[in-house]
């Protein structure tokens, strides 16, 4: 699986295939669907599964809760827990991979109790969940492939196709690294109560979808394999950019489809919700001796300035990364204040701020490869991991505003 063209800005990234795409003139066919009806499309289910996903703004559902019980159950007694939660970023989740095998070569990466990912955060999660064992296949994904290993610009779909670029190279990378041993893999992790959790965006429901992939793995059949790689898809797919993700689930007797675009359109990095039964030892019995979260943002989180051009693409495509940078902020904004209230320890990284390679056009080789070293680097050297958020910091008294450079001096 290689990073995938992620919404570090969602139309940002569609303008730039647009501005690509301007000189062919025929439109791509879109091919009719059966939407699924309003009313009956939040019983939906992937066609030959059931309790394998769940809406990511309500709180878990009984199947995802007794998912925790049993990790609460298998726990040893006193044992600390650890979640990880991966933003997407495009190019820039060659941060993300570069930090954790730098983590994982300096001896003290945990074995997460719960991992989640978001686009290219989605792309890196299940090789996080199985282990340092395939460290080697992370770093592969995010040094060896480039632009043309994962879209082409030959799909004119410009008004009325389906989309602009084409990601068949991605989802060929993707089928490369997922096979039936992969999903076994997976199955087994999930067997001991760990949770690997992908996020994807319902369009027409416009809510963010949770899939547990551990449930999907556990299948054991090809059309586990080929949903767990259309997950995956889905999650890394720029709406417009790229044609949505179709995915067939059943109501009653009635086939439909759905349509799955990148889950970075609703949540760039998410927590599960059952992680909170989980810390809260509501389980079969209380095993738990504290919780460290560790949040990986694969962008950089303080300002950077950038001279903007007066035209319309420039002002549009600038304000756009202002717009999905912030919203960014604000999902970490609100897993901190979940994390905190629970009583969960917050760890937060982030690109530097002092990374001044530049990239060639989109998915560089020679850029991704800087960046994974870079944080293959601090990850060997134990990253400072930021504790408080830009604008906010901590005391004994709770939370107080302060000015964004301190806690920006920190992310660098």
């Amino acid at each position: 699986m290689t990073p995938a063209v992620d919404v570090r800005t969602v139309v940002s990234r569609v303008l730039l295939t647009l501005a690509v795409a301007l000189p062919l003139a025929a439109c791509a066919a879109i091919m009719p669907r059966n939407a699924a009806p309003e009313l009956a499309a939040a019983s939906a289910e992937p066609v030959g599964f059931r309790d394998v996903r769940y809406w990511g703004d309500e709180p878990a559902p009984r199947f995802a809760e007794a998912s925790v019980q049993r990790a609460s159950a298998m726990l040893p007694a006193q044992r600390s827990l650890n979640f990880l939660a991966i933003s997407g970023g495009a190019e820039n989740g060659a941060f993300g991979a570069g930090l954790l095998v730098g983590w994982s070569e300096a001896g003290n990466r945990p074995n997460f109790d719960m991992v989640t990912g978001v686009s290219s955060g989605a792309l890196i999660a299940p090789f996080v969940f199985l282990g340092r064992a395939h460290d080697d296949r992370l770093q592969e994904v995010f040094t060896a492939y480039e632009r043309k290993d994962i879209f082409t610009s030959n799909i004119p779909g410009l008004l009325q196709g389906s989309a602009l670029a084409d990601n068949t190279p991605l989802s060929r990378l993707i089928e490369k690294y997922v096979d039936r041993e992969f999903l076994r893999d997976v199955a087994r992790e999930s067997s001991k109560g760990r949770v690997l959790l992908v996020g994807t965006t319902n369009l027409d429901a416009q809510r963010p979808v949770l899939w547990d992939m551990g449930r999907i793995a556990a299948a054991d059949t090809p059309e586990a394999i080929e949903l767990f790689r259309k997950v995956l898809l889905a999650s890394a797919t720029v709406p417009g950019a790229f044609a949505p993700v179709r995915i067939k689930v059943r109501i009653g007797d009635t086939d439909y489809d759905e349509l799955h675009v990148d889950g970075g359109v609703t949540r760039q990095v998410f927590i599960g919700p059952s992680v909170l039964r989980l810390v809260s030892g509501r389980g079969p019995r209380r095993t738990v001796n504290g919780a460290h979260l560790y949040v990986i943002r694969n962008a950089r989180i303080d300002p950077q300035f950038e001279s903007v051009g007066a035209d319309v693409l420039s002002v549009t495509q600038r304000s756009l990364a202002t717009l999905i940078k912030n919203q960014g902020i604000g999902d970490i904004y609100r897993i901190y204040s979940v994390a905190k209230f629970n009583g969960i320890d917050f760890n937060l990284a982030s690109v530097p701020g002092d990374f001044q390679v530049k990239a060639d056009g989109p998915f560089d080789r020679t850029y991704m490869t800087a960046l994974f070293d870079r944080g293959r680097d601090m990850g060997r050297r134990g990253y400072p991991w930021v504790k408080a958020l830009p604008g906010l910091q901590s005391n004994e008294h709770g939370i107080t505003a302060q000015s964004s450079a301190p806690a920006m001096a920190l992310a660098r």
